[in-house]
């Protein structure tokens, strides 16, 4: 409920008002993370998920609480499958050339510069066989000529191998025919998200003897410029080690822990053909030889074994990078495919999507920002799913608490920059360092943040933003931070999203442009202006005698048309404006009002039982009552005042007897063309179209801005008798009414009024003396029963107890229940404000009566039938 502030707070607003910088500062100063969330989640509508069956299964979508009045509108499209989680983007955590890049002038391409000049590799050497070891002895004890004959044989025998695991495995084993170690390790160069230099084993610590499974070991990490081994790495010299206890680098403790003694140390670079390290070979223990010492000879056989092994080391792991290249590939293609196979809806669109980031990305909660293309500082809706969420059910509940949990601060940050944000830890974050003291708010829920823009194509044009949550480690299931790699693909991610959105955007805005068009030919092919020869005739009775308000007693909360011929129910319509003053005070035209009334009039349609032309004219008599008799139009302007008798006229033009819930189930071309208050939208649009009319422009005295006013007050007026709209904004206005804080000087407590009236005037039947109140029952009980009688001959579904023909005997107890529900307490609230309507309070409570005997007649009687 809004909270509507004292007077003192309202003086202290407007002097914010007219010191805005003071208000900017003071905000930026003080304003805490909830109120910038609250402020964000005011302007922003939630895309919720399918309820309404529909002809095909619906699409399941999880998604926020909705923040305005939306009805859920089915979704036509086969529901998605879980998806498969081909690959993790964990296992790209090494510097892959960017994803996205910007090109010369600075739009975004997935071709970089450097794929325009490839590096050239080094020759193959491809020899026909010949995988094996020397079976007659090693080359250490060969002379020159024998040796560098075995020593090129060897390095043959790696040169065609690409998978880095076995590659290694075999430089062990050749490492061992060369200089005849106790134990041997191989550590390779890697790279991190932020291009920090590590070296990682491949083997450790590995003896003779030892096989391909058993030597694998790629879980040391070791650092650079660290150690003997970082030692070598850093400054690619060869180390020679005869004591490594006397050598400071050296680190015991790992002799402490296996028990094994570590003498003579050899330890060479691995380079490539560019002279770079890229790796680190150690042997530890000479078998044989003075002292159990490395001689000069081994090192440098082993040196020119590791110069011939640096370059086969380097090809494969390009090729492992070619390899992870092409799996990346195959992930942006899969989201490639599964975004342009899905255009017709955006839930669905952003429901595959952000299942598929999550599964890839690792993260807790992704949640996607559409922005509004009217309004720059708000999104127009948001698409929110967690991880848990894509493993478990397609059908998702609607969760109305996820409002709260989303943070649109970050968001706007990113649309307002148009650069990606990844915030390792949100508590310590010097750019956001302001933090809630709750330590349940959603700010301590975040802990490590990435969010990027999402961009329809145009470089400086976002159209949305991803934000991903709380990255979570593979192993240990802990929340780490998002690395330059997640950026990377995230953006690439990004890419695809915005064409997709793009795409479904476009494709939803031609279905609607082409229901509209359909909607409209239907209601042209239907109604028409009214004839020349009609208006002509009710102009010249308007302009010879009309009867008076009190001869036709216009003022009486009792009144009924039933005594009134279709002819007088307008020359009744003109009397009212003419009493209101409107016709005077905006010099409306007698021919136009005559027109423009018979349009109204030959715009409902005549097969309708009940929501016809004498619905709407007694609609607008209760309002003229209101009006006049309950003194509230000297409270009103006189726009006020005519955008409510022309809303009341208006209010259920082109009805076609059933209610919004039959045109959402029977997939109707009207119910693609708004998500909630269908019908009402549509009465408002044939409003709008009459009104603008040739010959029907009763708005032409009114200035621009009076126009704008007054037709956004009709709107808000026709919506208004949605009842669900109603159920929606009644609860402030009882507690305004109940606790005498209405005050009619507040712009918001009247619009709020004029919508309570819409609806006091729309039900105003169960006011009417009984007699009337009973007939005007029939009618809508027989509107009722026949679109029950559509829905299950149409739809095949059992319609609701108030559709239902079967159901009749029930009517009086409907009719209590209705009272209860919505009239009793909406007409005691209008009391309230002012006492002058309390006769529409007591006709209600007098009806109620009549129901409840009636009620407890049928129970007796279905007592005595043995039917309870």
């Amino acid at each position: 409920m809004e909270v509507y502030p004292s007077d003192s707070e309202r003086m202290m607003e407007a002097w914010l008002d007219d010191n805005l910088e003071f208000a900017h500062s003071y905000f930026v100063r003080k304003a805490s993370r909830e109120m910038v969330n609250a402020w964000f989640a005011e302007r922003v509508h939630s895309i919720q998920p399918s309820r309404e069956p529909s002809k095909a299964v619906p699409e399941p979508v999880t998604a926020v609480h909705s923040l305005g009045p939306t009805d859920v509108v089915p979704s036509s499209s086969p529901a998605p499958s879980t998806p498969t989680r081909k690959i993790s983007a964990s296992e790209f955590d090494r510097p892959l050339r960017p994803i996205v890049v910007k090109d010369a002038e600075g739009s975004f391409t997935f071709l970089s510069d450097t794929e325009r000049v490839q590096m050239p590799l080094p020759p193959s050497q491809r020899p026909g066989s010949d995988n094996g070891t020397d079976e007659g002895g090693g080359i250490r004890d060969r002379g020159n000529g024998d040796r560098c004959a075995r020593l090129l044989e060897l390095v043959r025998d790696v040169s065609s191998h690409l998978d880095l695991t076995a590659l290694c495995h075999k430089i062990f084993l050749h490492t061992h025919e060369l200089i005849a170690a106790d134990r041997y390790s191989l550590f390779l160069v890697g790279e991190d998200s932020s291009n920090r230099k590590f070296l990682v084993s491949r083997l450790f610590d590995v003896a003779e003897g030892s096989t391909l499974e058993e030597s694998s070991n790629s879980g040391i990490r070791l650092e650079w410029n660290k150690g003997i081994v970082g030692y070598v790495a850093a400054t690619g010299q060869p180390l020679n080690i005869k004591n490594a206890y006397e050598d400071s680098r050296f680190n015991a403790e790992v002799d402490q822990i296996t028990g094994y003694k570590t003498q003579s140390i050899l330890c060479l670079p691995i380079k490539n053909h560019r002279d770079e390290v890229v790796g680190v070979a150690q042997a530890i223990n000479k078998k044989c030889g003075e002292n159990s010492t490395f001689t000069e000879q081994d090192e440098k056989d082993f040196s020119s074994y590791l110069a011939f092994s640096g370059i086969v080391l380097h090809n494969a792991q390009l090729y492992e990078t070619s390899q992870l290249e092409n799996r990346r590939n195959q992930v942006l293609l899969d989201l490639a495919s599964l975004i342009f196979e899905e255009q017709q809806s955006l839930e669905v669109l952003l429901r595959k999507t952000v299942a598929t980031i999550l599964s890839f990305m690792q993260a807790q909660e992704c949640t996607v920002f559409i922005s509004d293309r009217e309004t720059a500082n708000t999104f127009a809706s948001v698409f929110h799913m967690e991880y848990e969420e894509i493993a478990g059910s397609t059908d998702f509940p609607n969760r109305e608490c996820d409002v709260n949990k989303i943070n649109y601060m970050y968001a706007q940050y990113v649309k307002n920059t148009m650069e990606t944000l990844n915030i390792t830890d949100t508590t310590k974050d010097q750019l956001f360092s302001w933090t809630s003291e709750d330590p349940q708010s959603t700010n301590c829920q975040i802990k490590s943040l990435l969010c990027t823009p999402i961009r329809n194509g145009k470089k400086d044009k976002v159209i949305g933003v991803c934000q991903l949550v709380n990255k979570m480690d593979e192993a240990s299931g802990e929340v780490k931070a998002f690395n330059r790699n997640d950026e990377q693909f995230l953006e690439a991610f990004a890419v695809f999203c915005g064409l997709g959105i793009q795409n479904t955007q476009m494709y939803e805005a031609v279905e609607r442009a082409m229901a509209k068009q359909e909607v409209t030919l239907e209601v042209l092919s239907y109604h028409a202006s009214a004839a020349e020869e009609e208006t002509r005739a009710l102009q010249v009775t308007a302009a010879a005698t009309i009867p008076s308000a009190q001869s036709l007693r216009l003022m009486d909360y009792s009144f009924s048309d039933f005594d009134l011929t279709d002819a007088e129910t307008t020359q009744a319509t003109i009397r009212m404006f003419v009493d209101l003053k409107l016709v005077q005070n905006f010099q409306i035209k007698y021919k136009s009002l005559c027109q423009w009334i018979l349009s109204v009039k030959k715009n409902y349609r005549k097969n309708v039982v009940y929501h016809n032309w004498r619905h709407a004219f007694n609609t607008s008599q209760c309002m003229f009552a209101v009006l006049k008799s309950g003194r509230v139009q000297n409270n009103l302007s006189d726009l006020e005042t005519l955008a409510l008798m022309i809303a009341t006229l208006s209010h259920d033009l082109d009805h076609r007897g059933v209610n919004n819930s039959y045109i959402k189930r029977s997939d109707h071309p009207l119910a693609q063309l708004y998500c909630h208050s269908t019908m009402e939208h549509h009465h408002f649009d044939q409003c709008l179209m009459i009104l603008n009319s040739p010959g029907n422009q009763i708005l032409s005295g009114l200035s621009l801005d009076e126009y704008k006013a007054t037709l956004k007050m009709i709107e808000k007026a026709i919506l208004a008798t949605d009842l669900a709209v109603y159920m929606k904004k009644r609860t402030e206005f009882f507690e305004l009414a109940k606790n005498s804080q209405f005050e009619w000087e507040d712009d918001c407590h009247r619009d709020l009024l004029r919508s309570m009236l819409m609806t006091a005037c729309d039900i105003s039947a169960i006011t009417k003396p009984w007699p009337v109140q009973k007939k005007i029952a029939e009618l809508v009980a027989t509107e009722f029963f026949e679109q029950g009688d559509k829905e299950r001959r149409e739809l095949n579904i059992e319609p609701i107890d108030l559709m239902n023909r079967e159901k009749q005997d029930k009517i009086p107890s409907m009719q209590v229940s209705f009272i209860d529900a919505i009239c009793t307490q909406l007409y005691e609230a209008l009391t309230g404000i002012s006492e002058f309507c309390s006769p529409l309070l007591e006709g209600c409570r007098k009806n109620r009566q009549n129901w409840k005997i009636l009620a407890e007649q049928g129970e007796e009687a279905a007592l005595l039938n043995g039917e309870l």
